[in-house]
Parts: C-alpha cells; structure tokens; sequence
C-alpha cells in the first residue's frame, strides 16, 4: 500500500514538472505571436496554458488584455461585449487565485474601464467607474512602480473629469458620487506612466489628449514627437502613432 501511494505521489510530483515545462515554451510562444502583433493566436495560447493550469496569473491577465484588445476593434455590439466579459470572467479569475496581485488586480481594474464602454444602464456604469478606481488603487499599492496599473488610473481621472452630467447624476443617486478626479492628477500619474514605461504608446495617446484639454500645444508637439518613434508593440499602437502623426501635422 505505502509502495503504491509513493509510486502515486512520484509520478504526480513528475507530472507537475512536465506540465511547468510545457507551460514556460507556451508562455513564450504566446509572447512571441504578440511581438508579431498576432493577438488572436497569442490568445489561443494563453487559452491553452489555462486549460492545464487554470490559475495561471499571467496566462489569465494576458488573455484579458488579448480579449479586450481584440474586442475593441469588432463592430458588432454583441461580438464586443462577449470578448469584453470573457476578459472580465479571465481577471476575476486571477483575482480569485490570488487579490494581493498586482498584475490582478490592475487586471480587473482595466477590464472594468472596457466594460463602461458597452453598459447601457447608468447604475452599471457608474459601478464599473467605481471598480477601476479601487482596483488601480490597489495594485499601486501593491506595486507602486505597476506602470499599466498607474496609466490606468490616469486615465480614469481624465474620463471622470469628462463625464457628462447624467452619468454624474446616476453616481451621485445610487452611490453618493464618485471618487474626486482632476485633469491635474490625471497628467501627474500619466507623466509617472511615462517614466515608469516609456514605450506604453496608449499612454501617450492619452497624455496628449490631457494637454489638448488644457490647451497645451508646445507639450503636445514635444509628446507627439516621441510617440511617432515609439516601437510598436500591439496593433492598436499603429492606429494611435498614425492619428498622433496627423494631429502632430496640424499643430506644426
């Protein structure tokens, strides 16, 4: 008996060691179809990854980057919301594996960004806006230097200070409003974005649109400038260096 349960525990212990190495040429295959800007097959890789080992952080924060990234670009409503919530079901489960995480807890905190984009409802919205304000809290606490987590909350000061008035109305009646969100804070944490990561061009992009709002041209000549020479690292960087090269044209 004791001989059989050692047989057992050996080959599970094997196992484990099997499926770690698997998983180390998954996970850098998956970042190598990204780096070739192949979102969907980086993915199916991540997926894969999950299929054997289900609270894989990385795996689960990258597939809800993928999702929402991927999301983002379809036209059809229905399509967009089912990539969204697949992304929202992926960050809660990285949450679930482990709420002290930074990259988690970041995780959801953008997701939730992505899904007052699709919500109809008022009250939703506003609980969305909610969560990316506690969740982005929570992961610079947990990683003050989390640049991801730091854009995030960046931009969440710059759409809050955007909101329109019937958004701020449905905060203010089903939650007592809303954190206080100023234009000043939101470019303190993206300048903190910007060194902390200084190739997030989604950073920049949104940077710019802060020093537009405050009617900054030479700061905006100065950002454009060096978003146009960023590498590109997702698709969605070639949009935004295209948009800036032009709005870079009209300002000059």
């Amino acid at each position: 008996m004791k001989k059989n349960i050692l047989i057992i525990f050996v080959f599970i212990i094997s196992a484990s060691k099997v499926m770690c190495q698997e998983n180390v040429v998954l996970l850098k295959e998956a970042e190598n179809l990204e780096r070739s800007l192949k979102e969907p097959e980086a993915l199916d890789k991540y997926k894969l990854i999950l299929a054997g080992d289900p609270t894989n952080i990385k795996a689960l924060v990258k597939s809800a980057e993928l999702s929402c990234m991927i999301g983002a670009r379809i036209e059809n409503k229905n399509d967009k919301r089912l990539n969204f919530e697949s992304a929202l079901s992926f960050a809660k489960r990285a949450l679930t594996a482990d709420n002290n995480n930074a990259d988690a807890n970041y995780a959801v905190a953008m997701v939730s960004g992505k899904m007052t984009e699709i919500e109809t409802d008022n009250k939703k919205i506003v609980s969305y806006a909610r969560d990316v304000k506690l969740y982005a809290d929570k992961a610079i606490i947990i990683n003050p230097k989390h640049a991801k987590a730091t854009f995030t909350e960046g931009r969440w000061h710059f759409e809050m200070t955007t909101l329109n008035s019937l958004k701020r109305t449905a905060a203010k009646i089903f939650f007592g409003g809303l954190p206080t969100a100023t234009l000043d804070s939101a470019i303190i944490y993206m300048e903190k974005c910007k060194t902390l990561d200084p190739y997030l061009v989604i950073n920049y992009y949104f940077l710019n649109k802060a020093y537009k709002e405050y009617n900054k041209p030479t700061k905006q000549i100065e950002l454009l400038n060096k978003m146009i020479k960023l590498p590109t690292r997702t698709i969605d960087d070639v949009a935004m260096k295209a948009e800036a090269t032009k709005e870079l044209a009209a300002l000059q």
